[in-house]
């Protein structure tokens, strides 16, 4: 292909190339797509490939033509990356300079202009310079209990109510039928027997869980209730309803014990075994937040110890959607009370920089882990998207959707992309606290848990 490319500018990160196809290569492409289509075409009133060539450019010579350029526009771009030796930050940017529709008759040469932004080249820093703090924090054996305690407290048991007073108290569970009547009439949905309702709870419409206070085993109540204006069902909205309930069982609290019967009841064969892995808990937590320290520490010294130029647009998007989601918070009045004060000028200059941070460290952490050969393997993926689908099956308490996520993300490279990232980005920090100097300190669990301040300039992140 005799095309000609032509560098046009090249400052800073940017690069602006011009590409010319001459008409006749565009041709000649076209005739070799012809010959190619043409003995596997079927028209009516010619025999099965014996088409003649001339028909069909005629029916579809501008289709085939527009497939040649697009395929040429592809080629030729790959060819500037390549012979160039070029690594784009991003989709490169092509402006047509010729006439397309003259392009697409074969009356006119294609020439376009090409804008790159390329990756910037650095090298990183040593990281066996690299020096750092893990903070630990053991849970200790009153966190513990103090854990059994809460537990034991979350399990509590009903029991019939005995004694002097057998009549219902706040908090307690009721066993109850009831027949719901509008008007005199029964509605639909409004009858059920024995359901166990815990009084307080705020399990049924506004009302009626408190004229059942004071109620004794095995009595009739009558309870007179008004359907909220916004109830789900439209033929009940706002209407006034009788229940004719039926009280069979009143049932007090018991709080739970710390004992083995907790530990049972929990699925494990003892308090001791409970404790343990209540103490594995706690340990897993204060981990991950100890890693989480670590990695923010590791983060700001790469951010402090790299500096060279941005993508401009890699930045942009980075700072759009950072800015999207701050007006979001803003149009519901979510946004920090910090914020909140501050003028539109001065969150852009702030967020700016935490764009740049960002995109810094993802060409930082990406860089580190292209130079150690870092890849995410297909198992390692896999798992991930396993995790994510049942998690996203639970939250929309649906089974059957963990298989269609599953599926959608196996099909999706944009939604493979975004999981692998977290992954690579996870196994490129790995590896630098693998090379660089980390002492332990022990600290206290509040200096463990306390928030950190970000960075001069970065006021969120």
């Amino acid at each position: 292909m005799s095309m000609q490319i032509v560098e046009k500018s090249g400052e800073g990160l940017s690069r602006v190339y011009g590409v010319t196809v001459p008409v006749q290569d565009l041709a000649d492409r076209l005739e070799a797509r012809i010959a190619e289509v043409t003995p596997k075409m079927n028209i009516k009133g010619f025999r099965p490939g014996k088409v003649p060539a001339a028909h069909v450019r005629r029916l579809y010579g501008k289709a085939l033509m527009g497939e040649v350029v697009e395929q040429t526009v592809s080629e030729s771009t790959q060819k500037v990356l390549t012979d160039n030796n070029l690594r784009p930050a991003g989709e490169p940017d092509l402006k047509p300079e010729s006439d397309m529709a003259q392009v697409i008759d074969g009356k006119a040469d294609l020439t376009y202009e090409l804008a790159i932004e390329v990756m910037p080249e650095f090298q990183p820093m040593d990281l066996a310079t690299i020096s750092l703090t893990r903070p630990v924090y053991k849970p200790t054996d009153v966190e513990v209990d103090a854990a059994v305690e809460e537990l034991a407290k979350q399990s509590k048991t009903y029991e019939p109510r005995t004694g002097k007073s057998v009549k219902a108290k706040d908090g307690d569970q009721l066993t109850i039928d009831f027949i719901g009547r509008i008007d005199g009439v029964a509605f639909d949905g409004g009858t059920a027997e024995d359901v166990q309702l815990t009084l307080g709870s705020g399990q049924f419409i506004p009302g009626f869980e408190e004229q059942l206070v004071g109620a004794k085993p095995d009595s009739d109540v009558t309870v007179k209730v008004t359907f909220p204006e916004n109830y789900q069902a439209e033929t009940l909205k706002g209407k006034a309803a009788e229940f004719e309930v039926k009280v069979k069982e009143v049932k007090a609290p018991v709080e739970g014990q710390a004992d083995d019967e907790l530990a049972t009841r929990l699925g494990l064969e003892s308090l001791d075994a409970l404790k343990g892995l209540l103490r594995q808990n706690l340990e897993g937590q204060y981990a991950n937040t100890s890693r989480f320290k670590l990695k923010r520490a590791l983060l700001d010294v790469l951010d402090a110890k790299h500096d060279f130029p941005l993508p401009p647009k890699m930045v942009a998007a980075e700072f759009a959607s950072i800015w999207q989601q701050v007006q979001d918070d803003k149009a519901r009045g979510g946004l920090p009370p910090e914020d909140a004060e501050k003028s539109d000028e001065q969150l852009q200059s702030e967020y700016r920089k935490i764009a740049e941070r960002r995109v810094r460290l993802g060409l930082v952490l990406a860089e580190i882990g292209r130079a150690n050969n870092v890849q995410v393997t297909e198992d390692e993926l896999a798992q991930v998207m396993r995790q994510q689908a049942m998690q996203y099956a639970q939250e929309m308490q649906s089974p059957e959707l963990a298989k269609q996520y599953f599926d959608f993300v196996r099909t999706n490279e944009g939604a493979k992309a975004q999981l692998r990232a977290p992954i690579f980005e996870d196994k490129v920090v790995d590896l630098i606290v693998g090379k660089a100097e980390v002492k332990e300190e022990e600290v206290s669990k509040d200096d463990l848990m306390k928030e950190d301040d970000m960075p001069a300039g970065y006021d969120a992140e």
